[in-house]
């Protein structure tokens, strides 16, 4: 069993990889951050701290953040892991 910490906010997650996103993607996560860990639902996303994961509720919203980082992703400073939650 892995035990997950923290509720990262957009700006504490660009702060961590050390880049500011694109007004884009930032409009895109806005909406769609579930502050509640549990059963992260479709189209909605969540990130913690410990391990630095963002846990998306289907492939669609992790894909769509995904292309959005991917470019810039050589600029990180430490790396994100971007996960699905299955059931």
């Amino acid at each position: 069993m892995t035990i997950l910490l923290g509720n990262l906010s957009i700006k504490e997650i660009e702060h961590r990889v050390g880049i500011n996103f694109p007004v884009e993607l930032i409009e895109f996560m806005n909406p769609r951050r579930q502050e509640n860990a549990s059963n992260i639902g479709p189209g909605k996303w969540h990130c913690f701290d410990a391990p630095f994961n963002l846990v998306c509720g289907d492939e669609q919203t992790a894909i769509s953040i995904f292309k959005h980082l991917k470019p810039m992703s050589k600029d990180f400073k430490q790396q994100l892991e971007i996960s699905l939650q299955t059931f």
